[in-house]
């Protein structure tokens, strides 16, 4: 898989993930739900932290939530970068197919949501109790690099009583599957499993390599 295909599917992936966002930032209003089927809602919420909106100033009262915030956009930035430079050196040695793959989505992911915490605060006006508007006169809701991640994919699958023959959690309340995400997360989550599961085959040396060797 050549660096040029493996950019064209960035670039797709980029694309849908952005086009979701802007529809959802400026057609709904922040904490809006829609059902589309009963294990399916669109619902529009902002993440201005990490998986599961986690902020590293929940861990240390000596990082405050806007030092905490610029911290993970910086930290993501460097983070992208290191995986853009993997990502042609894989292509440069012609590794797996997979490998490349994997890669390429997880790059696309970080990169749709880097978009968001950059960009989005000085793009969009506040969603509170009202649809955002793009570029609006008065100015965005944040800084730049103070922007919120926009999630809107909700998967309630299954929700209800466990079991009373459970230990420890019989009878209780459980919801599956509460995270709310956007397609960014899709990608990465697909690459990191990727990479797990066919580690092997991600990992292996193509046949030229071998035959060089």
């Amino acid at each position: 898989m050549s660096l040029k295909k493996a950019t064209i599917l960035i670039i797709l992936i980029l694309l849908i993930d952005q086009i979701s966002k802007v529809y959802i930032k400026t057609h709904f209003q922040l904490g809006e739900s829609v059902t589309v089927f009963s294990w399916f809602h669109i619902a529009f919420i902002e993440n201005d932290g990490m998986a599961w909106g986690t902020k590293l100033s929940d861990f240390t009262t000596l990082i405050s939530d806007r030092s905490a915030k610029l911290i993970l956009t910086l930290f993501r930035i460097v983070a992208l970068t290191g995986i853009a430079f993997w990502l042609v050196d894989v292509t440069s040695k012609k590794r797996s197919k997979t490998l490349i793959f994997a890669i390429s989505i997880i790059f696309a992911g970080a990169l749709g949501n880097i978009i968001d915490s950059v960009f989005y605060g000085i793009l969009f006006s506040d969603s509170q109790l009202q649809v955002a508007t793009f570029l609006p006169e008065s100015g965005g809701y944040a800084d730049v690099f103070y922007g919120n991640v926009v999630d809107m994919l909700h998967f309630p699958i299954w929700q209800g009583a466990l079991p009373e023959w459970l230990s420890f959690f019989g009878g209780k309340y459980f919801s599956f599957f509460d995270p709310v995400f956007n397609v960014a997360d899709m990608a990465i989550s697909t690459g990191i499993g990727i990479l797990i599961v066919f580690n092997k085959k991600a990992f292996q040396e193509s046949s030229k390599t071998q035959i060089l060797d």
